[in-house]
């Protein structure tokens, strides 16, 4: 593309780097921010700003937060006995749309994928580890993507968590196989929540 704005040019740089947005798409984003008034495009940059300035992972549960601690793990009225495994901050706002869970959550931050070069140590495992060894908690849930790589993930955790005294179990599989979890519509994941089974029995069926 042949800009007559080398600032257009620079923002259509800055915009065509996030994924899944291209040189074309980029300039229709640039061209309309162009429209809007001075205010308004402040107002964006600073959301952009304060969004890699203030926001955190929580010390916890993992999950993007402002504070050192997210809502929900500093909710006294969560049930602080059961524990969601979850990829990403995409999935505890699937579940939490729900409306039908109440405990806590723990994001690993992705699924082991030896294709992509991620395995366990690149994930939060050793501190869902260490939940697990609370005399609190109970109940850990795997709500992993129905994908390989979430499969593959849910039995290195059950194999690493085995030993613990802690009931694992997983979602029904109301959700399609291959399908991500926060693209499930929120009534099928919320019956896939209430109806979870033990993970032993996913074992036994896939073998």
């Amino acid at each position: 593309m042949n800009f007559s704005s080398k600032y257009v040019e620079q923002a259509v740089a800055q915009l065509s780097s996030l994924p899944g947005i291209g040189k074309r798409t980029a300039l229709r984003l640039a061209l309309a921010l162009l429209k809007r008034d001075k205010e308004e495009v402040k107002s964006f940059a600073q959301a952009i700003s304060n969004l890699k300035e203030h926001v955190n992972s929580c010390k916890v549960c993992h999950n993007i937060s402002d504070e050192e601690i997210c809502s929900i793990c500093s909710n006294p009225k969560r049930d602080h006995s059961v524990i969601c495994v979850v990829e990403d901050m995409r999935d505890v706002l699937a579940i939490e749309n729900t409306q039908q869970y109440n405990g806590l959550y723990h994001v690993l931050g992705g699924v082991i994928s030896p294709m992509d070069g991620i395995g366990p140590s690149h994930l939060f495992v050793e501190s869902l580890i260490e939940k697990s060894a609370s005399e609190e908690v109970k109940e850990i849930i795997f709500a992993l993507s129905t994908t390989l790589e979430g499969d593959t993930t849910n039995f290195y955790l059950y194999r690493k968590l085995g030993s613990q005294d802690v009931n694992i179990s997983t979602l029904s599989r109301g959700i399609s196989i291959g399908d991500e979890l926060h693209y499930a519509d929120e009534l099928t994941l919320g019956r896939s929540i209430l109806n979870r089974t033990p993970f032993e029995n996913s074992i036994r069926k896939q073998t």
